[in-house]
């Protein structure tokens, strides 16, 4: 089954799957006021556009939050007690899902100081076979063009924090997920061309269905 996908702002979505899961919730609580009450909350990385301890706190309801051990040290002790730490290649299970943290980092020099190595999370969800990858902060690294079989990508492009949207479509072209969102691509100058980040991807390969949502509404 696939997930439904929600749009918040920025790098802040949720994926309805059977389980109400939020990812990166950020920003401001009115976001998330009319919103499903979440089961899972994962967390990428310290940054404030993926983590804000005054919306964790006041989101509804019983939930599991899965975070990177940098992010659990950010965390109040009340969070504390109801978060899971899952470092880079580790794996839990939650229900029915499985939930594998991969590296998410920059490489190119100018660049280090933003994501190092080990610091945050991408996620690899995965149900019933179905595999859906959010990559958080990051540039084009090994470890995501080695994917294989996703069905869902979701891909941050904005200079100078992540990567160009030619290094993302790069990316794209060679681990080849069925359906790919750009999301996380307002950068310093404005935001990224996502529309370019389309045509690279479908110039190549038409198999790769290339998704555009405006998240900055």
């Amino acid at each position: 089954m696939e997930p439904e996908i929600i749009p918040i702002y920025h790098a802040s979505l949720i994926l309805d799957w059977g389980k109400i899961i939020y990812v990166d919730p950020a920003w401001d609580i009115d976001l998330y006021k009319d919103k499903p009450t979440p089961d899972l909350v994962l967390i990428t990385d310290i940054h404030f556009d993926h983590l804000n301890v005054n919306v964790l706190k006041n989101l509804k309801g019983e939930f599991l939050i899965i975070a990177p051990k940098a992010v659990y040290n950010e965390l109040s002790d009340d969070l504390k007690q109801k978060t899971k730490i899952l470092n880079n290649f580790e794996e839990t299970n939650f229900k029915d899902f499985k939930i594998l943290a991969l590296p998410m980092y920059n490489l190119t020099p100018e660049r280090l100081e933003f994501h190092p190595k080990g610091r945050g999370n991408g996620y690899l969800i995965e149900k019933e076979n179905f595999r859906v990858y959010i990559a958080g902060d990051t540039e084009d690294i090994p470890e995501m063009r080695n994917l294989k079989n996703i069905d869902i990508a979701f891909l941050s492009m904005n200079l100078p924090w992540t990567m160009s949207v030619e290094q993302a479509a790069s990316a794209v072209l060679e681990f080849k997920p069925k359906k790919v969102y750009p999301y996380h691509y307002r950068g310093e100058k404005g935001f990224s061309d996502i529309n370019k980040f389309k045509e690279l991807v479908e110039k190549e390969n038409k198999d790769i269905e290339v998704i555009l949502v405006n998240w900055y509404e």
